[in-house]
Parts: structure tokens; sequence; C-alpha cells
């Protein structure tokens, strides 16, 4: 049996050159964009952001931590891995892996979330229906 984590879902994103900075290598606030479009692509898997259109409850960040483990350079692509590392009763959070096109990962990234009723400005719990999502897609239990 493998040690490696499965990461459920990936986004292939494109380096644009304007994510260059001075050295020629991929600036490291576009790392946190990609990890942000990953984020966002797996509350959309998983109908988190449709339902916040419905209830104006969702996700709001409280965490970002980014490890960089190799440069990305221009032109070429990446795919960003998600998994999501944990759910308590109100927080969770995601893993992120970001593959160079040889497979190499690049940053390793972990976020961490809360669910926020954004109309009555309070915390809320991680619903159980949104869990039992979440287990189906990552094949596991919370």
């Amino acid at each position: 049996m493998s040690d490696k984590p499965h990461f459920p879902v990936s986004l292939p994103l494109r380096i644009d050159w304007s994510e260059l900075d001075l050295f020629g290598h991929v600036n490291n606030v576009a790392f946190l964009k990609y990890v942000q479009s990953a984020r966002v692509n797996y509350w959309e898997r998983i109908g988190l952001y449709q339902s916040f259109l419905k209830t104006k409850t969702g996700p709001m960040l409280a965490s970002a931590h980014c490890d960089f483990k190799r440069p990305l350079f221009y032109p070429g692509n990446v795919i960003v891995q998600t998994r999501m590392e944990f759910i308590k009763n109100t927080s969770f959070g995601f893993h992120h892996q970001i593959l160079n096109k040889r497979g190499d990962v690049c940053t390793e990234a972990h976020d961490v979330m809360v669910m926020y009723d954004f109309l009555k400005s309070v915390k809320v719990p991680f619903g159980e229906d949104l869990r039992k999502t979440v287990e189906e897609l990552e094949k596991r239990t919370f």
C-alpha cells in the first residue's frame, strides 16, 4: 500500500508570461493564485459555491500556507492537485500540490477555511450532506 496521498481533484492551468518575475521564473504570488483557483474548483466540484449563491453561507479563508520546492518557468503548464485534509465542526482544510509538466511537486500548500453565514456574520457548522459529498469524492471518511 502506498503512503502517497490521493488527490481526487486536479486543475490544469497555463503559465502566463505576466506571472514571471525579474529572475525569469514564476513569481510566488502566481503560485498562490493557482492555489486559489484550485480551491474554488474543489468548492464547485462539491457544490459548495452553488449552495453559497442560494444561502449566502459558504467558506471564508482563514489561513493559507505555501512551501516552494522548485521554480516554474514560461512557457508551460501546471497541474494543481487538491484533497481535503480535515473537516472539523466549522472549519476544513485543503492540501494542494502544484506539479510541473514532468510531474515534479513544485509547491505544497495548505488552506484552512471556516464555514460562514455572510448574512449573519457568524461561523456555521460544516453540514452533514456536504461532508457526505466530500467523503464520496475522496473515497474516505472524515
